[in-house]
C-alpha cells in the first residue's frame, strides 16, 4: 500500500494547533458569509412575492457549506460539526442573528447531518456522491427540528418545504462545497493538511488504478 493510500487513514487522537486554527478561520469566514446569505434570503423572499416563505428553503444549502469543506480538508472526525458551531456562534454573538442561541442547536444538527456520510466512509471517500449525501442529510436532519419550532407540521406545504430544502442542500451545501474544495486544493494552499497527502477522492483514485 502506498503512502498516498495510507494518508487518509492516519489520524492523531487530537487536533493539531494548525488544524484548530484552520477550523476557527473557516468558522469565522463562513459565519460572516452565512449572515450575507440571510440578507440574500430577505431579498429573495421579497422577489418571490406570495411564495416568499419558501425562499429560506431555496437558499438553505448555502448555510451548510462550511461543514463538508472542513471535513474534506482535515479528514478528521468532528471537524465539520465544530466548524458549523463556530460559524453559528459568530452569527449569534458578533452579527446579532435574530434566531438567537437556538441557531447553535440548528448548527449542531446541520453539522451532524453534513458529516455523517463522510463518517460512514471512515473519512476515506470524498467524491461527488458523498458530498451530495452530505448536503441532503444536513438539510434534512435540521428540517424536522425547524418544522417543530416554526409550527409547520400539519401544513399543506410541509412536503414541498422538505423537498426544496433537501434539493438546496444537495446543490448548494453538497455539490458547491465539493467544487470549492477542489478549487482550493488546486491552488496548493491546502498541501500541508490531510487533503494534500491524497487525491480529493482517494478511494476513486485507487479504483482507477486497479482498473
Amino acid at each position: 500500500m502506498t503512502a498516498m493510500q495510507e494518508a487518509p487513514s492516519r489520524r492523531r487522537a487530537r487536533f493539531t494547533l494548525r488544524e484548530i486554527v484552520l477550523v476557527v478561520v473557516l468558522g469565522v469566514v463562513f459565519g460572516f458569509l452565512y449572515w450575507i446569505f440571510v440578507q440574500a434570503w430577505n431579498g429573495l423572499a421579497i422577489a418571490m412575492g406570495p411564495a416568499g416563505d419558501l425562499a429560506q428553503h431555496v437558499l438553505f444549502g448555502s448555510w451548510l457549506l462550511v461543514g463538508p469543506i472542513a471535513v474534506a480538508i482535515l479528514r478528521r472526525p468532528g471537524s465539520g460539526i465544530l466548524a458549523e458551531l463556530i460559524a453559528a456562534v459568530v452569527e449569534v454573538v458578533f452579527l446579532g442573528s435574530p434566531v438567537g442561541p437556538l441557531l447553535v442547536l440548528s448548527a449542531l444538527l446541520q453539522g451532524i447531518g453534513s458529516e455523517l456520510p463522510f463518517a460512514l466512509t471512515r473519512y476515506r471517500r470524498f467524491g461527488w456522491g458523498v458530498f451530495a449525501a452530505s448536503g441532503a442529510l444536513g438539510a434534512g436532519l435540521v428540517f424536522f427540528w425547524t418544522a417543530y419550532r416554526m409550527g409547520w407540521y400539519g401544513q399543506d406545504l410541509l412536503e414541498l418545504r422538505l423537498g426544496v430544502q433537501v434539493l438546496s442542500g444537495i446543490v448548494l451545501g453538497g455539490l458547491l462545497a465539493r467544487t470549492i474544495v477542489g478549487a482550493l486544493r488546486r491552488t496548493g494552499v491546502l498541501d500541508d493538511f490531510a487533503i494534500g497527502a491524497a487525491p480529493l477522492d482517494a478511494q476513486a483514485a485507487v479504483e482507477r488504478r486497479v482498473r
